[in-house]
């Protein structure tokens, strides 16, 4: 299908006229998903009411909109992209599709970070989104450096990626054991991935931060792409490899670390909203956009399932996520091994 060339002075970028296609029809989907889950709760909101509480009146019922359910649903628009990019990262990166950060143990390394922040420090947003940065960039430093010498299909890099996940998971099964009570409640609690709760106090400096990264990652989107085509010919084309793996994995560790930090980890999302968005554009490598709106559309629609699903309990999205992505897994397993 035709590109279609977007020009601002200098600046150009080419756009394959079917991913431009795709991108609205998800927006759509999005603002379907949105205005649900706003008028989804313990009371129905008429779409009516939603769009007045919007606008700044609606009283009450205005004030439960704004400020418990549009935090909660922006939160899982905005995390649901991070995650999307985190995987199409890390997957672009690794050249292979389980190169994500929930299977090569990014994000058991960032709830390690966590853990200790809670256990041993205060605790306190700022502390949980440092510690779970470092925790998150410590252990992909690690995988990295025993991946070194491994084959370009990402293979080795994977399967020490899955052998430090297991490790770090032991872990923080023992840093809970070892914590009090409380503590210990609040960490296993969080650990399985909610948006229960979350509010715009604990959402503002999370959101600037991913914003920094979606704007850096945008710059060097060219140059992923061409990486993705192969090492021989990005470096021909200007393309510094070593440094670009180096951006775009502190990237994708600063994104699944910053959602971590919040939600907690939440599985399955970045590993199957890129292949999904890849199938749905028929590109050659990962798309970023395709990959950020279905990371979006992913997270959005599994936590209205998991409001929906034993209400009017609402389970951790961490949850719905998991059960769909392991499907999903075992899916894409089971055609990896019919291909080789």
């Amino acid at each position: 299908m035709s590109g279609i060339v977007l020009r601002r002075g200098r600046f150009s970028v080419r756009v394959d006229r079917r991913t431009v296609v795709l991108a609205a029809v998800l927006v759509v989907v999005l603002a379907g998903l949105a205005l649900l889950g706003l008028c989804y709760g313990a009371a129905w909101a008429s779409p009516a009411r939603v769009f007045a509480a919007l606008g700044g009146s609606g009283g009450g019922p205005g004030v439960v909109i704004r400020e418990w359910r549009l935090p909660r649903v922006a939160a899982g628009l905005v995390f649901g992209a991070a995650l999307g990019l985190a995987g199409a990262i890390f997957q672009n990166v690794t050249r292979n599709p389980l190169g994500s950060p929930d299977v090569i143990g990014l994000d058991s390394g960032a709830y390690t970070g966590a853990l200790v922040a809670l256990t041993v420090l205060g605790g306190t947003a700022a502390e949980l989104t440092v510690a779970s940065v470092a925790g998150g960039l410590l252990t992909a430093a690690a995988v990295y450096l025993l991946s070194l010498g491994g084959s370009r299909s990402g293979l080795r890099l994977i399967v020490i990626g899955i052998a430090v996940n297991a490790m770090l998971t032991a872990l923080n099964s023992w840093i809970v054991l070892r914590a009090e009570l409380e503590v210990a409640i609040a960490a296993v609690g969080w650990n399985a991935g909610s948006l229960n709760g979350v509010g715009w106090s604990r959402v503002a400096v999370p959101f600037a931060v991913l914003a920094v990264l979606f704007a850096v990652l945008a710059t060097r989107a060219p140059a992923l792409h061409q990486a993705a085509l192969g090492t021989e010919l990005a470096v021909t084309t200007g393309v510094r490899h070593e440094s670009l793996r180096l951006q775009l994995v502190v990237i994708g560790v600063g994104c699944t670390a910053t959602v971590t930090a919040v939600a907690g980890p939440i599985a399955f999302v970045a590993l199957a909203a890129p292949q999904i968005g890849k199938r749905l554009a028929r590109a050659p490598g990962i798309p970023l956009l395709p990959a950020a709106l279905c990371g979006a559309v992913l997270l959005t629609g599994a936590d209205l399932v998991a409001q929906m699903l034993l209400a009017p309990v609402s389970l951790p999205v961490g949850v719905v996520s998991t059960a769909i992505g392991g499907c999903y897994l075992i899916w894409l397993l089971t055609k990896e091994v019919r291909r080789r």
